[in-house]
């Protein structure tokens, strides 16, 4: 699919991000972040909003390590951006960590150029902690500095707000979804119109609703594979039709009832 120049831009804005971790320039980093930006790092635990709860983020989660961004896909709907891939992360003490990951980029347009306004970054963090700790003794070790690292910049309260990532929907939420997906490709109405409601909100692709009758039909023959819960959404690296991409399914957040599913497309599912 051919890009825009806007769709460029986000792009761009989007592709400084790796760049600056990589050279470690906390400023541009920092920089590439709207005045009032929230960062939701991973999914699920505490946001960090504005420059100076970014810049502590950075100092925990950035400045102390080597993080390579492996990407596979990139999708743009109107000015977001998301990201399928792993990122891997060389700690302080030699360990490293390759955890999958969804991100997503909401960008806004500024007099300074394309900003984000929000990241969210959807992985596991049981799954990041059970990687790390397999590592062996430097696994352990750098589980041990973390702690005193995020108390320092992030308080208390920042500590346990991270923590918050390891509750959520978690696997419960992956079997709903995948049983969703699994009625869908099949063209069983009955099996979507079980998992969802007139409430939910259905997105092919993202920014265009379709009815919950229209799902099934729209969705036939779907393939899914990578699939993440963090907080109360689950992201699948999805197939639908020509088009590849990420779908986000959101959860109420006092029940297990899917609230909406939007999907984000690198082409138009239906192949026109």
């Amino acid at each position: 699919m051919s890009l825009d120049r806007t769709d460029e831009d986000l792009l761009a804005a989007v592709r400084a991000s790796p760049r600056a971790v990589a050279a470690h320039d906390k400023t541009a980093w920092v920089g590439l972040f709207a005045e009032q930006a929230a960062v939701h790092d991973p999914y699920g635990s505490r946001e960090h909003i504005g420059p100076d709860a970014i810049s502590r983020f950075y100092n925990v989660f950035i400045a102390p390590n080597a993080i390579a961004f492996r990407v596979d896909r990139d999708i743009v709907a109107g000015y977001t951006v998301v990201r399928d891939l792993h990122i891997e992360t060389t700690m302080s003490t030699g360990a490293t960590v390759t955890v999958p990951m969804h991100l997503r980029y909401d960008l806004v347009d500024t007099v300074g150029g394309w900003r984000i306004a929000r990241l969210a970054a959807h992985w596991e963090l049981g799954v990041m902690i059970a990687r790390l700790l397999r590592t062996g003794p430097s696994g352990l070790l750098a589980g041990a500095k973390l702690g005193p690292q995020l108390v320092g910049e992030l308080g208390m309260g920042g500590a346990m707000g991270m923590m918050r990532a390891l509750r959520g929907v978690g696997g419960s939420g992956k079997r709903v979804v995948d049983r969703l997906f699994a009625a869908a490709a099949s063209g069983d109405a009955a099996g979507v119109r079980a998992l969802l409601d007139e409430r939910t909100v259905v997105e092919l692709p993202a920014g265009h609703p379709i009815a919950v009758t229209e799902f099934a039909a729209s969705t036939r023959d779907m393939e899914w594979d990578k699939m993440i819960a963090a907080g109360r959404t689950v992201s699948v690296s999805v197939r639908v039709g020509a088009s590849r991409g990420v779908a986000f399914v959101d959860f109420a957040p006092d029940r297990p009832r899917i609230t909406a599913v939007r999907f984000f497309l690198d082409g138009d599912p239906s192949g026109d």
